[in-house]
């Protein structure tokens, strides 16, 4: 299957996203338990605040972090307008460097292909690198379900899988845990393990090397993922900090790679920019620990079969909004998870979809169409403090207000809120109607009793409002009013 099979733009786009991307209950109901969780609450304040004073003390480092910023943000721009050459190009190039690319236009392709290529090789077990597209697509599900054991190397995800729990940050996906309910997880899950295990960070490390450590040895199949693809080169790039992934890339006969196709960057100088931006914004490190690129395969060296699986899943669907297409530039760093004042106190979990926080709330519905997530565009205060932190300038609160407006237009029955601004679009139009009013806007007066804003309980509809927001006490008197009395005319 080529670029053109899939539907590139200007061509029928590939189905809508399906895998982990769909929540089972709206934003707001599950945010409202996850509010209820105080460990939760306090685990992520502090990690959250941790992270992100330590991004902004080295970005701080860089006179030109505002240049490499804007470099990041046309380069994105760049490739996405000619997305479709770029991934014929890489195409061509792993295929040249002796591996076989294939082209998933959903999750149900995506899945079955890798399942296919594990089962060829014999392979009973998988050992994996961590992965966003993976997770998406719901890839370890799909292996288990198919008999093969599947275990994660990264040492977040590895303690998300044992505690059978969910990812809540695209970073650090057991951020919502701490030290003593790792240890209880490993206690309980890990064969082996020491009973005097404490919850010392260097001994719960070890303890998850030495869980892991056979595995890599005796593993035939790794998967990965990929933060970039180099269509000059048909190079793949990993970055990591722990070496998990130098070992799933570099031990096992068979890699198997799935790469969300927005994630190809057209030439191997375009990395220079990407690898500056990236660590910094995301572990606020000066450069990964661990990057490794390669390309195809290489005779007694590394892996000997190589395949690399490009996935739409909803990507075509995204590029073709002039607004929303914004959001394919996230290089999933999650700075604007780690500055967003409602992730903070809600956590990944209440999102519903692998993709949590602001870039979560704009992706999301995108992929899988506005109405299957159509609260998440909502789960925004709409500070802008994502915009600011975004190491490529994707501008999150315009996409949120344009999904908004999406959802909106898309309503076939008439909203108490839609009525609501009716009838104040009706009244602000004609002079006469909107003094009147004004005027009968200070009866609230009576039900405030002096106070400065008005009761929280009103009879609905105006409920819905005043439970989340104070609603001031109207004024004695209207602006022209005031106006009139103070210059007489």
């Amino acid at each position: 299957m080529t670029a053109v099979d899939l539907g590139m733009p200007g061509l029928p786009t590939a189905p809508r996203g399906v895998g982990h991307l769909r929540g089972d209950e709206p934003f707001p109901d599950a945010a409202r338990t996850a509010l209820r969780n105080g460990q939760q609450r306090a685990n992520l304040g502090h990690a959250t605040t941790t992270i992100r004073n330590k991004r902004a003390r080295v970005v701080a480092e860089l006179p030109d972090w505002a240049q490499l910023r804007e470099a990041g943000r046309a380069l994105k721009a760049a490739t996405m307008a000619r997305l479709d050459d770029h991934l014929e190009e890489l195409e061509r190039q792993v295929t040249a460097h002796g591996g076989t690319v294939h082209w998933a236009r959903d999750a149900n392709e995506a899945n079955e292909i890798v399942t296919r290529l594990v089962q060829a090789t014999g392979a009973t077990e998988v050992v994996k690198v961590k992965s966003m597209a993976t997770q998406e697509i719901g890839l370890n599900e799909a292996l288990e379900a198919a008999g093969l054991d599947v275990f994660e190397t990264d040492l977040a995800e590895l303690i998300v899988q044992l505690g059978e729990d969910k990812p809540s940050h695209i970073l650090v996906p057991a951020i919502h845990k701490n030290r003593a309910e790792i240890r209880e997880i490993f206690a309980r899950t890990i064969p082996g393990v020491d009973p005097g295990l404490t919850d010392d960070p260097r001994q719960l490390a070890m303890a998850a090397r030495a869980h892991l450590r056979e595995r890599f040895l005796r593993a035939r199949v790794a998967v990965s993922g990929a933060n970039f693809g180099v269509a000059e080169t048909g190079t793949l790039c990993v970055v990591e900090s722990e070496g998990n992934g130098r070992m799933c890339l570099t031990l096992p006969d068979t890699l198997i790679t799935v790469m969300g196709i927005e994630k190809v960057v057209p030439t191997w100088r375009d990395l220079e920019v990407f690898l500056q931006l990236l660590p910094r914004s995301s572990t606020g490190e000066r450069m990964n620990p661990y990057t490794s690129t390669w390309a195809g395969v290489t005779p007694g060296d590394g892996p000997q079969e190589f395949h690399l699986v490009l996935l739409d899943n909803g990507r075509t669907a995204v590029l073709a909004d002039e607004v929303g297409r914004e959001a394919l530039h996230c290089i999933r760093c999650s700075a604007c998870l780690n500055v967003c004042p409602v992730y903070e106190r809600t956590g990944g979990h209440a999102y519903g979809s692998v993709y949590p926080g602001p870039i979560g709330a704009i992706l999301s519905p995108q992929l899988t169409g506005v109405e299957d997530n159509a609260s998440l565009p909502y789960a925004s205060s709409l500070c802008g403090a994502c915009y600011d932190v975004c190491p490529v300038a994707i501008d999150i609160p315009k996409i949120l207000v344009h999904l908004r407006g999406e959802h909106v237009e898309a309503q076939t029955r008439l909203t108490p809120e839609a009525a609501a601004f009716r009838a104040l679009s009706a009244a602000m139009s004609r002079p006469w109607l909107w003094h009147l009013t004004q005027r009968a806007s200070r009866l609230g007066r009576l039900l405030a009793r002096g106070k400065p804003t008005l009761p929280r309980v009103l009879p609905p509809p105006a409920s819905g409002w005043t439970r989340s927001r104070d609603l001031p006490t109207p004024p004695t008197s209207t602006f022209v009013e005031s106006w009139t009395r103070e210059h007489g005319r």
